[in-house]
């Protein structure tokens, strides 16, 4: 592999991350593409679970959309099928270039299926040789080094010879999204003479319990802010989290607000959060989309390397568990109190 590639393609295909966050964190590589090569034909191909969060950005010319995954059973007998019905879609795109941001066999497998001349990735998973130009992760005593997800799919795009990367992460809300985003608040008793919105989400998606802190911690915070600065207090989360929601509202003396029982979902979450006045959050991908919005936020870590998603955010305080094994309850609730006071202090002044 040669130590920097052509910036030669006309018809460019991204393969998109599957987490919300990671996609968040894609956007400095996406948006640097584009300046790469302004003229070219960009596609994205997405997950339809989180197309929502990219689907305002200004960078790409089409959206290519991957259907849901289907029960386990159904997916592992269809496989075969879907896998050839998605490369046919791509073949017909006729595309020269493939950048591959995940790391999966898989999406090198599809891009070689659908006859794609150049296929750029990290060479992981066993796929090298399904790659026209591998890149090499940095491994220490055999274990990847932890770099930050943002410089790590920057790396594809400097290979292709990209100058001057910025690590900035950036989203875009449609207008309809922030209208409708409007009214839900307001149905739910949120005005301008309301104190400062705050968002919550208390679940995470990835390692079940052991990244949620406690329940009934998140609401102690929530009843401090809506006794020290009236503050309006919004639970967000996925169908699947809803018990945690449940149990913050259960643990809390003040009611809250249930974002997905008023309607909300993640096309309105990106206008939701840039109305917020700050997120107190786990280590989830609502944490990115605050920081890539500039709401302030609070990022709760326990067991995760923050090194891997270090977002240098400038209005991002991380809270990383003091616990000797990485668990949540090292976290105490009075330094999230500390931090939420003096953000909403500096905000309110």
């Amino acid at each position: 592999m040669s130590k920097r590639g052509r910036p030669d393609f006309d018809r460019l295909l991204v393969v998109m991350p599957s987490w919300v966050g990671d996609v968040v964190m894609a956007t400095p590589t996406l948006r640097l593409l584009r300046r790469l090569k302004p003229d070219a034909h960009i596609s994205y191909l997405v997950r339809s679970y989180v197309r929502p969060i990219i689907d305002a950005a200004p960078w790409y010319d089409r959206l290519i959309t991957l259907r849901p995954r289907r029960s386990a059973l159904t997916q592992a007998s269809n496989r075969r099928r879907s896998t050839a019905a998605l490369t046919t879609r791509l073949r017909r795109s006729d595309f020269d270039t493939a950048v591959l941001l995940p790391n999966s066999f898989r999406s090198a497998l599809i891009v070689k299926l659908a006859g794609i001349d150049r296929r750029i990735g990290y060479d992981r998973d066993g796929r090298g040789l399904l790659l026209t130009d591998r890149l090499i992760p940095i491994r220490d005593r055999g274990k990847f080094v932890p770099i930050p997800m943002i410089d790590y799919y920057l790396g594809l795009a400097q290979y292709l010879g990209a100058e001057n990367p910025e690590r900035r992460m950036q989203l875009f809300t449609r207008p309809d999204h922030d209208r409708a985003a409007e009214a839900l608040l307001r149905a739910a008793g949120v005005s301008e003479a309301t104190g400062p919105l705050v968002m919550f989400t208390p679940g995470a998606a990835t390692k079940g319990d052991a990244k949620l802190w406690p329940a009934d911690r998140f609401a102690a915070v929530a009843d401090h802010l809506i006794q020290a600065h009236k503050a309006v207090v919004m639970l967000n989360g996925s169908p699947a989290e809803r018990p945690i929601l449940e149990a913050v509202q259960r643990a809390a003396r003040h009611p809250l607000i249930d974002l997905p029982k008023c309607g909300s979902n993640l096309a309105l979450l990106k206008s939701l959060v840039a109305a917020a006045d700050l997120m107190i959050t786990n280590d989830t991908g609502p944490r990115h989309i605050a920081a890539a919005l500039n709401t302030p936020v609070i990022s709760l870590f326990g067991p995760t390397d923050p090194s891997w998603t270090r977002l240098d955010a400038p209005h991002e305080r991380l809270i990383v568990s003091r616990h000797p094994h990485g668990s949540m309850t090292g976290i105490v609730v009075d330094q999230v109190i500390a931090a939420a006071d003096q953000i909403l202090t500096t905000t309110a002044a």
